[in-house]
Protein backbone atom coordinates (compact mmCIF):
# COMPACT_ATOMS: atom_id res chain seq x y z
CA UNK A 1 0.00 0.00 0.00
CA UNK A 2 2.81 2.44 0.82
CA UNK A 3 4.50 2.02 -2.58
CA UNK A 4 1.15 2.37 -4.28
CA UNK A 5 0.45 5.51 -2.27
CA UNK A 6 3.76 7.10 -3.31
CA UNK A 7 3.11 6.32 -6.97
CA UNK A 8 -0.40 7.74 -6.65
CA UNK A 9 0.80 11.01 -5.16
CA UNK A 10 3.45 11.44 -7.87
CA UNK A 11 0.72 10.83 -10.45
CA UNK A 12 -1.83 13.29 -9.05
CA UNK A 13 0.85 15.92 -8.51
CA UNK A 14 1.64 15.80 -12.23
CA UNK A 15 -1.97 16.19 -13.31
CA UNK A 16 -3.46 19.57 -14.20
CA UNK A 17 -5.43 21.40 -11.53
CA UNK A 18 -9.03 20.43 -10.94
CA UNK A 19 -8.40 16.79 -11.93
CA UNK A 20 -10.69 15.16 -9.39
CA UNK A 21 -14.19 15.83 -8.20
CA UNK A 22 -17.25 14.18 -6.73
CA UNK A 23 -20.57 13.55 -8.46
CA UNK A 24 -23.60 13.84 -6.21
CA UNK A 25 -26.35 11.43 -7.26
CA UNK A 26 -29.77 12.93 -7.92
CA UNK A 27 -31.85 9.82 -7.26
CA UNK A 28 -35.56 9.15 -7.57
CA UNK A 29 -37.94 8.40 -4.72
CA UNK A 30 -38.50 11.77 -3.08
CA UNK A 31 -35.56 11.89 -0.68
CA UNK A 32 -33.60 15.13 -0.30
CA UNK A 33 -30.61 14.10 -2.40
CA UNK A 34 -29.48 17.77 -2.39
CA UNK A 35 -29.09 18.08 1.41
CA UNK A 36 -25.97 19.65 3.00
CA UNK A 37 -25.16 21.81 -0.04
CA UNK A 38 -21.90 23.23 1.34
CA UNK A 39 -20.55 19.82 2.37
CA UNK A 40 -18.83 18.57 -0.77
CA UNK A 41 -17.27 21.92 -1.77
CA UNK A 42 -15.83 22.19 1.76
CA UNK A 43 -14.50 18.64 1.62
CA UNK A 44 -12.88 19.22 -1.77
CA UNK A 45 -11.32 22.46 -0.54
CA UNK A 46 -9.95 20.64 2.52
CA UNK A 47 -8.57 17.95 0.21
CA UNK A 48 -6.78 20.58 -1.88
CA UNK A 49 -5.29 22.32 1.15
CA UNK A 50 -4.17 19.27 3.09
CA UNK A 51 -3.07 16.69 0.52
CA UNK A 52 -1.04 16.67 -2.73
CA UNK A 53 -4.21 16.00 -4.70
CA UNK A 54 -5.72 18.49 -7.12
CA UNK A 55 -9.49 18.65 -6.98
CA UNK A 56 -12.19 20.72 -8.62
CA UNK A 57 -13.72 22.63 -5.73
CA UNK A 58 -17.37 22.22 -6.74
CA UNK A 59 -19.42 19.05 -6.89
CA UNK A 60 -21.01 17.73 -10.05
CA UNK A 61 -24.67 16.75 -9.88
CA UNK A 62 -25.80 13.85 -12.02
CA UNK A 63 -28.66 11.47 -12.57
CA UNK A 64 -27.64 7.88 -13.03
CA UNK A 65 -29.51 7.88 -16.35
CA UNK A 66 -27.45 10.78 -17.75
CA UNK A 67 -25.56 9.84 -20.90
CA UNK A 68 -22.24 10.74 -19.27
CA UNK A 69 -22.92 9.22 -15.82
CA UNK A 70 -20.22 6.59 -16.34
CA UNK A 71 -17.61 9.34 -16.65
CA UNK A 72 -17.85 10.04 -12.91
CA UNK A 73 -16.15 7.18 -11.06
CA UNK A 74 -16.58 8.70 -7.57
CA UNK A 75 -20.24 9.02 -6.59
CA UNK A 76 -21.78 10.45 -3.44
CA UNK A 77 -25.33 9.85 -2.23
CA UNK A 78 -27.05 11.24 0.84
CA UNK A 79 -30.40 12.35 2.23
CA UNK A 80 -32.95 11.97 5.00
CA UNK A 81 -35.76 10.25 3.15
CA UNK A 82 -36.73 7.67 0.59
CA UNK A 83 -34.42 6.44 -2.15
CA UNK A 84 -35.96 4.58 -5.05
CA UNK A 85 -33.98 3.63 -8.13
CA UNK A 86 -35.77 3.14 -11.40
CA UNK A 87 -34.80 0.05 -13.35
CA UNK A 88 -32.59 2.17 -15.61
CA UNK A 89 -30.91 3.85 -12.63
CA UNK A 90 -30.28 0.48 -11.06
CA UNK A 91 -28.70 -0.90 -14.22
CA UNK A 92 -26.53 2.21 -14.63
CA UNK A 93 -25.31 2.16 -11.03
CA UNK A 94 -24.45 -1.51 -11.22
CA UNK A 95 -22.52 -0.93 -14.42
CA UNK A 96 -20.57 2.02 -13.00
CA UNK A 97 -19.61 0.15 -9.84
CA UNK A 98 -18.67 -3.05 -11.64
CA UNK A 99 -16.43 -1.11 -14.01
CA UNK A 100 -14.18 0.63 -11.50
CA UNK A 101 -16.58 3.14 -9.93
CA UNK A 102 -17.05 3.84 -6.24
CA UNK A 103 -20.09 5.01 -4.26
CA UNK A 104 -20.01 6.70 -0.86
CA UNK A 105 -23.50 6.69 0.65
CA UNK A 106 -23.80 8.86 3.77
CA UNK A 107 -26.93 8.38 5.87
CA UNK A 108 -28.19 11.81 6.85
CA UNK A 109 -30.56 10.11 9.29
CA UNK A 110 -33.60 8.56 7.69
CA UNK A 111 -32.40 6.95 4.47
CA UNK A 112 -31.22 3.66 5.99
CA UNK A 113 -34.22 1.40 5.21
CA UNK A 114 -34.60 2.57 1.63
CA UNK A 115 -30.86 2.55 0.90
CA UNK A 116 -30.47 -1.03 2.13
CA UNK A 117 -33.51 -2.08 0.11
CA UNK A 118 -32.25 -0.46 -3.08
CA UNK A 119 -28.71 -1.81 -2.79
CA UNK A 120 -30.18 -5.29 -2.45
CA UNK A 121 -32.00 -4.65 -5.72
CA UNK A 122 -28.78 -3.49 -7.37
CA UNK A 123 -26.69 -6.37 -5.96
CA UNK A 124 -29.00 -9.21 -4.87
CA UNK A 125 -26.05 -11.49 -4.10
CA UNK A 126 -24.03 -9.02 -2.04
CA UNK A 127 -24.43 -8.03 1.60
CA UNK A 128 -23.23 -4.93 3.41
CA UNK A 129 -20.28 -5.91 5.59
CA UNK A 130 -19.43 -3.96 8.77
CA UNK A 131 -15.91 -2.56 8.80
CA UNK A 132 -13.81 -2.84 11.97
CA UNK A 133 -11.99 0.22 13.31
CA UNK A 134 -8.67 -1.20 12.11
CA UNK A 135 -9.78 -1.36 8.48
CA UNK A 136 -7.29 0.47 6.20
CA UNK A 137 -9.89 3.07 5.23
CA UNK A 138 -9.51 4.62 8.69
CA UNK A 139 -5.76 5.12 8.25
CA UNK A 140 -5.39 5.51 4.48
CA UNK A 141 -4.22 9.13 4.85
CA UNK A 142 -5.08 10.38 8.34
CA UNK A 143 -5.01 7.96 11.26
CA UNK A 144 -8.48 7.77 12.85
CA UNK A 145 -7.92 5.29 15.66
CA UNK A 146 -11.57 5.28 16.75
CA UNK A 147 -12.92 4.52 13.32
CA UNK A 148 -15.85 6.42 11.84
CA UNK A 149 -16.35 9.82 13.53
CA UNK A 150 -19.67 10.60 15.20
CA UNK A 151 -20.88 14.06 14.17
CA UNK A 152 -24.47 14.02 15.46
CA UNK A 153 -26.36 11.76 17.86
CA UNK A 154 -29.46 9.96 16.61
CA UNK A 155 -31.20 7.31 18.72
CA UNK A 156 -27.99 6.75 20.72
CA UNK A 157 -26.72 4.40 18.01
CA UNK A 158 -22.97 4.23 17.37
CA UNK A 159 -21.60 5.34 14.03
CA UNK A 160 -20.73 2.42 11.80
CA UNK A 161 -19.25 1.91 8.35
CA UNK A 162 -20.44 -0.83 6.02
CA UNK A 163 -19.17 -1.84 2.60
CA UNK A 164 -19.98 -3.87 -0.47
CA UNK A 165 -17.11 -5.66 -2.18
CA UNK A 166 -16.42 -7.13 -5.56
CA UNK A 167 -13.80 -9.68 -4.64
CA UNK A 168 -11.41 -7.72 -2.41
CA UNK A 169 -12.26 -4.40 -4.07
CA UNK A 170 -14.61 -2.06 -2.17
CA UNK A 171 -17.26 -0.66 -4.49
CA UNK A 172 -19.66 0.90 -1.95
CA UNK A 173 -19.02 2.53 1.42
CA UNK A 174 -22.07 3.21 3.57
CA UNK A 175 -21.55 5.49 6.57
CA UNK A 176 -24.41 5.03 9.06
CA UNK A 177 -25.36 7.16 12.10
CA UNK A 178 -22.35 9.39 11.52
CA UNK A 179 -23.64 12.41 9.57
CA UNK A 180 -20.31 13.08 7.89
CA UNK A 181 -22.00 15.46 5.47
CA UNK A 182 -23.19 17.61 8.38
CA UNK A 183 -19.61 17.72 9.64
CA UNK A 184 -18.40 18.92 6.24
CA UNK A 185 -20.94 21.76 6.12
CA UNK A 186 -20.09 25.40 6.82
CA UNK A 187 -19.40 25.87 10.54
CA UNK A 188 -22.36 28.24 10.88
CA UNK A 189 -24.90 25.65 9.74
CA UNK A 190 -24.79 23.18 12.65
CA UNK A 191 -22.49 24.98 15.11
CA UNK A 192 -20.40 21.83 15.53
CA UNK A 193 -17.08 22.22 17.40
CA UNK A 194 -14.00 22.37 15.21
CA UNK A 195 -12.53 19.01 16.38
CA UNK A 196 -15.72 17.23 15.27
CA UNK A 197 -15.77 19.00 11.91
CA UNK A 198 -12.08 18.30 11.36
CA UNK A 199 -12.51 14.60 12.17
CA UNK A 200 -15.33 14.43 9.62
CA UNK A 201 -13.21 16.16 6.98
CA UNK A 202 -10.27 13.85 7.66
CA UNK A 203 -12.57 10.86 7.28
CA UNK A 204 -13.76 12.27 3.96
CA UNK A 205 -10.18 12.54 2.75
CA UNK A 206 -9.52 8.98 3.88
CA UNK A 207 -12.51 7.71 1.91
CA UNK A 208 -11.38 9.46 -1.25
CA UNK A 209 -7.78 8.37 -0.87
CA UNK A 210 -8.75 4.76 -0.13
CA UNK A 211 -11.16 4.62 -3.06
CA UNK A 212 -8.52 5.85 -5.48
CA UNK A 213 -5.61 3.71 -4.25
CA UNK A 214 -7.15 0.40 -3.14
Amino acid sequence: MRIKAIIFFIWVSSLPAQSFSIARVHYSGGGDWYSDPSSLPNLLTYLNRNTPMSAYSEEYRIKLTDDDANQYPYLYLTGHGNIRFTDDEMISLRSILMNGGFLHADDNYGMDPSFRREMKRVFPNKDLVPLPNNHPIFSSYFNLENGLPKVHEHDNNPSQAFALFEGEHMIVLYTFESDLGDGWEDASVHQDPFPIREAALKMGVNIIYFALTQ
